[in-house]
C-alpha cells in the first residue's frame, strides 16, 4: 500500500493537519518536553536555555509558517535563515537525529497520523540537513 502525502505540502493543508494554531502549540510543547526527557537529546537540550519559552515560541511561529499557515516568526522575529542562525552550534548528524527523534515521539504521543508523522518528519529532515552543513562550514572557517 502506497501513502498518499499529496494532501500535505500544499497551501495550508500541513497547518490543517497539525491541528491549526491549537495544536500545533501542543506539538511544539510536547517536541519540548521530549527534549527534556529523552537521553537521546541531552546534548541538544544543552545547547538551549534553561528557561525553554523563548525557544518554544519560534519554535511554535517559525513552524505556523513553514506549514503553510500565519507567518508569525517573520511579523515577530523578522526573517530568519534556518542553516545560518544555527551555524554557531555544533550540528553533526547525531544531534540532527535527536532533534528528529524528539519531533518523532512527539507526534506519536499527539496520535497523529501515520501518513502525517511520515510526510512531516521526511520534510523536517531537509532544513535538519541543511543545519547539520550550515554548522559544519561554519566550524570549518
Amino acid at each position: 500500500m502506497e501513502i498518499q502525502h499529496s494532501k500535505y505540502g500544499q497551501g495550508d493543508a500541513t497547518y490543517r493537519a497539525v491541528g491549526e494554531s491549537t495544536g500545533l502549540r501542543k506539538l511544539v510543547v510536547e517536541f519540548y518536553r521530549q527534549m527534556c526527557e529523552l537521553d537521546e537529546a541531552k546534548i541538544i537540550r544543552n545547547m538551549h536555555p534553561d528557561d525553554l519559552s523563548v525557544s518554544e515560541d519560534k519554535l511554535y511561529c517559525f513552524l505556523s509558517g513553514w506549514m503553510g499557515g500565519p507567518r508569525l516568526y517573520t511579523e515577530k522575529y523578522g526573517s530568519i535563515a534556518i542553516p545560518r542562525a544555527h551555524a554557531h552550534l555544533k550540528i553533526t548528524s547525531t544531534e540532527g537525529n535527536a532533534w528528529l527523534l524528539c519531533m518523532e515521539k512527539a507526534l506519536g504521543e499527539l496520535n497523529y497520523p501515520d501518513d502525517f508523522c511520515e510526510y512531516l518528519l521526511m520534510q523536517l529532515a531537509v532544513p535538519a540537513e541543511r543545519i547539520r552543513l550550515a554548522s559544519l562550514n561554519h566550524q570549518k572557517n
